[in-house]
């Protein structure tokens, strides 16, 4: 049987925050044992390692201008969205996948402007390297919790 507890009590997380150590604060109260695991969102993660864009700092190559016509979004964030992505599987009104630098093909890239921030210029790319991420939480979530508890 699998059983599904959410995590109370974490703040929004910001970059630079302990995430491991809010982690293991909230799942104090749910007393994690063997055989447990610890499913964490990407975008807790993000902001955590501070992977925000702020994109009036970017400026759109040609190619992302050209893509921007093409499916009426902002040539900033298509430019972002491009620097995340290795390939452009289909471009439609208000729509652009991508197959994603880590492989997987994805609307734009992974790149979010939802909850992120309340600055709509501000977008949020995908932890850099989401297997690194998860053994340094598990690694760190060890040594607070004196368990092994795998991170997904």
């Amino acid at each position: 049987m699998v059983t599904v507890l959410p995590l109370a009590g974490l703040p929004i997380i910001q970059p630079g925050d302990d995430l491991p150590a809010l982690l293991a604060e909230s799942l104090g109260p749910l007393r994690p044992q063997a055989g447990d695991i610890l499913v964490v969102t990407s975008k807790i993660v993000s902001k955590a390692e501070g992977r925000f864009v702020d994109l009036r700092d970017v400026e759109p190559s040609d190619e992302a201008r050209r893509v921007s016509t093409l499916c009426s979004k902002d040539a900033r964030l298509v430019e972002v969205i491009l620097r995340e992505s290795v390939a452009i599987s289909r471009i439609g009104s208000r729509v652009l996948i991508t197959r994603h630098r880590l492989g997987f093909t994805s609307a734009n890239a992974g790149v979010d402007h939802s909850n992120t921030s309340t600055d709509p210029d501000i977008v949020l790319l995908l932890p850099l390297d989401p297997d690194r991420s998860a053994v340094a939480l598990q690694g760190r979530l060890e040594a607070l919790l004196g368990l092994r508890l795998p991170v997904i």
